[in-house]
């Protein structure tokens, strides 16, 4: 009985941290990224910079998501061979194995060093053909890597909300 209630634990926790791991993600997509796009190239790298700093410096609410995503999802998963079968298991499997090759390997492989190369621009001291440069390197393909990984994590919390149902 304890270990079914806390796997029950892990497994909303990890589908609760997917879901605002993918809001996250998709309000990047939607609305940050175009909204920084429509600056001018420092203005753009700056504005980035600055987002950046914020999740770098370890924004508790920002790592208890994201570290909590991965911890709680592999926990549940370990567990869930014990308490789950069939399809269910099948999909929290899947799901775990999506987000770590999907969303996280695409983050700590592509974005993040893209964000700390960005972060080691002195923009203030950059010409202007330096800085579109700089904004050519860095927002297609951060953008690229992030949209992938949104559509990713959207599926990986949809196979959640359905091992979540049919347990």
């Amino acid at each position: 009985m304890t270990s079914q209630i806390i796997f029950n634990g892990l497994l909303v926790f990890a589908t609760l941290s997917t879901l605002l791991a993918t809001g996250l993600l998709f309000t990047f997509a939607l609305l940050v990224m175009p909204g920084l796009g429509q600056l001018e190239d420092r203005g753009f790298l700056r504005g980035f910079q600055e987002i950046d700093r914020i999740i770098q410096n370890s924004h508790p609410v920002f790592v208890v998501v994201w570290l909590g995503s991965i911890v709680s999802l592999l926990a549940a998963t370990v567990m869930g061979f014990s308490q789950l079968e069939g399809l269910a298991q099948g999909l929290l499997l899947a799901a775990t194995a999506l987000y770590l090759f999907g969303v996280q390997l695409p983050t700590f492989r592509g974005n993040v060093p893209l964000n700390n190369q960005l972060q080691t621009l002195e923009l203030t001291t950059m010409s202007e053909p330096d800085l579109a440069e700089a904004r050519r390197s860095f927002e297609q393909p951060w953008n690229r890597l992030n949209l992938f990984r949104t559509l990713i994590c959207l599926g990986v919390a949809i196979l959640l909300i359905v091992v979540v149902l049919i347990r």
